[in-house]
């Protein structure tokens, strides 16, 4: 009674009950009738899946750790097949798979599925779908998370990146507000004055100096704090202590041009002409200031749309590798200045175009380099080269000085899920990914590795 009732539930099996009675009846004699309560582990990270389960009642899910916690990845009810399937290369699970609530599955050892093969040539095909679907969802759903983490990762950088100069502008905006009123305010003392002809030729020479870019080469430092210094002690000398002598110190300004003019000049007027200069010249500082900080803003946010081609659709296409390098190494810097790493980048002149999906080879890139990165010492060094490789390839080659990967490691790197990094650093897919998008590039991947040299070396098809 027990069987005929489990062959009727095989027969109304949303996935297995097209299938003939006769291949039903076998699944029935050779499977276990399982029931879980919620919580329980139908499979174990780390353990080999025991078999096929048949899942005739009830939810079950898949929790994989991407280094956050749990995270469900895949849920099998009522009508579903899960664990491992005929001719798949699954032994060890991603994660644990876990029943929702009360649930019941049919399961078929791991070592009946051979015989099963032989005896069911229906359930075997219907099976056999089913894990290319179920291939495809997991390629699917591993590329999208596995961007999802590069992007996380490089938009952490890139924030702390582009905070350095937000934050510059808006300092010396709120800088700007001040030397502008003091500006206002000597030009108004001014405009009461009655300068002579003389008096106003020296005013616009001491001007000019100031707005002049200097003539002498750059200072050291310690020649530069010399300056600075005097400057400070002929303003401190002449009642003007509370100007800065810094705005002054890097202009071509002199100390001889100062005394001139403090000859000619009443205090008071010297006072207002003299601030009015500083105020000037801290303006022109600032607004430079402000300049190359948006600029380096502009260049981020350059380098991010490069990097993602989020205003590009995604076809093949001939692909500039020389803007798409640069632009990973940008978006990367900040990782590399985290640990001091040198990263250099070498292109070949006038390398030619490649052809290819330019979004994945740039993902491609992130991901070697973002491993190297990982892989080299504090003060360690990356470098990434790219020129022709044969006639109708071109190679892009990521070299780190980190101590390599082991010998007994090296057939496994390229494993889905295999990692060496401690957890929460790292789910094993990145070099997996890397090595499917560089195929669907039509392009090939390899490494060579020793102690202090690991090289990771793509190769891609010249566009035509």
């Amino acid at each position: 009674m027990i069987e005929h009732n489990l062959i009727e539930r095989l027969a109304a099996h949303r996935t297995l009950g097209s299938a003939p009675r006769a291949e039903l009846e076998w699944l029935a004699r050779h499977g276990t009738l399982r029931s879980l309560a919620a919580g329980d582990q139908l499979s174990v990270k780390g353990h080999q899946v025991e078999g096929l389960y048949v899942v005739l009642g009830g939810r079950i899910a898949l929790f994989v750790d991407r280094g956050s916690g749990p995270s469900k990845l895949v849920e099998w009810r009522d009508g579903d097949i899960a664990g491992v399937l005929p001719y798949s290369r699954l032994t060890v699970p991603p994660g644990n798979s876990e029943a929702l609530e009360p649930s019941q599955v049919l399961a078929i050892p791991r070592e009946q599925l051979q015989a099963m093969a032989r005896e069911c040539f229906a359930v075997t095909s219907i099976l056999v779908h089913t894990m290319v679907d179920r291939t495809r969802m997991f390629t699917s759903s591993d590329l999208q998370n596995e961007k999802m983490a590069s992007l996380g990762k490089l938009s952490a950088g890139l924030a702390h990146e582009l905070n350095n100069p937000a934050s510059a502008i808006k300092r010396c905006a709120a800088m700007l507000e001040s030397e502008f009123q003091d500006s206002e305010d000597c030009a108004r003392r001014l405009s009461a004055a009655a300068f002579t002809e003389p008096q106003l030729a020296a005013i616009d020479a001491l001007c000019a100096a100031a707005q002049a870019t200097p003539a002498q080469p750059a200072l050291t430092p310690l020649q530069q704090s010399d300056r600075e210094e005097a400057f400070a002690e002929w303003l401190a000398g002449h009642g003007l202590g509370g100007v800065q002598a810094e705005s002054l110190a890097n202009t071509s300004l002199t100390l001889d041009a100062l005394n001139q003019i403090a000859l000619s000049l009443d205090r008071p007027v010297l006072n207002a002409v003299v601030r009015r200069l500083a105020a000037g010249c801290a303006i022109r500082n600032l607004a430079a200031r402000i300049q190359d900080s948006a600029a380096q803003i502009s260049k981020l946010v350059n380098a991010m749309k490069g990097f993602t081609h989020m205003d590009q659709a995604n076809v093949a296409e001939p692909v500039d590798l020389s803007s798409g390098l640069a632009n990973t190494v940008e978006v990367l810097r900040a990782k590399a200045s985290e640990k001091s790493v040198i990263v250099t980048l070498r292109l070949e002149p006038a390398l030619p175009r490649v052809r290819g999906f330019a979004a994945e080879l740039n993902q491609v890139w992130g991901n070697l380099i973002d491993n190297a990165l990982d892989a080299v010492p504090s003060g360690g060094a990356v470098d990434v080269v790219a020129g022709r490789d044969t006639s109708r390839t071109v190679a892009v080659r990521i070299v780190d000085n980190g101590p390599g990967v082991p010998v007994e490691l090296r057939d496994r790197i390229f494993d889905p899920f295999f990692t060496t990094k401690p957890m929460g650093q790292g789910i094993g897919l990145g070099l997996d990914i890397a090595r499917r998008l560089v195929r669907h590039n039509d392009g090939a991947i390899d490494f060579e590795s020793a102690p202090g040299r690991t090289e990771f070396r793509v190769t891609v098809p010249i566009a035509d």
